[in-house]
């Protein structure tokens, strides 16, 4: 027996498309369906029953680099990295975020022909990392680390 066949032969018989049923056409639901709405859905509040208040309390240390140079920023970033797990800290990432895209378009010639231009892009390559519960140990050995010129981070604590 097929799937489909198997989905066809657990379905119940449909309602009359006039709407014939006691209920006036619309579908009734029964305590199964209820019970799987209600077990599948999320708890009120976003929160886990389990460890409500954890949940509340959790930090996060967010981390954005910025770089013109991809190799330069994947260096630092794996630089940050290690660092964060030589105190055995959750780290999150590194995740590529979009490259930003500056475009300039200059004209050659200083007077005459408008028809010939140059045009220039300034790519700048981001990347963003998250550290879950962060010791104080890690968020100092985080502000001492020695990046290369041209990388510049943005630390937020959430």
């Amino acid at each position: 027996m097929t799937a489909e066949a198997t989905i066809k032969k657990a379905r119940k018989p449909r309602a009359s498309a006039k709407g014939g049923s006691a209920s006036g056409g619309k579908k009734a639901v029964t305590t199964a369906d209820t019970s799987a709405a209600t077990t599948s859905r999320a708890p009120a509040g976003g929160r886990s029953s389990s460890g409500g208040k954890k949940a509340e309390t959790a930090h996060r240390l967010r981390i954005k680099v910025r770089a013109y140079e991809h190799g330069i920023l994947d260096k630092s970033v794996k630089q940050i990295i290690d660092t964060a797990a030589r105190y055995n800290a959750t780290v999150v990432g590194p995740v590529p975020l979009p490259i930003d895209i500056k475009k300039y378009t200059v004209n050659r010639a200083a007077f005459i022909d408008k028809d010939s231009r140059e045009q220039f892009e300034m790519r700048i390559h981001k990347r963003m990392i998250d550290i879950l519960n962060p010791a104080p140990k890690v968020i100092e050995a985080l502000t001492n680390i020695d990046l290369p010129s041209g990388v510049s981070i943005d630390v937020k604590m959430m």
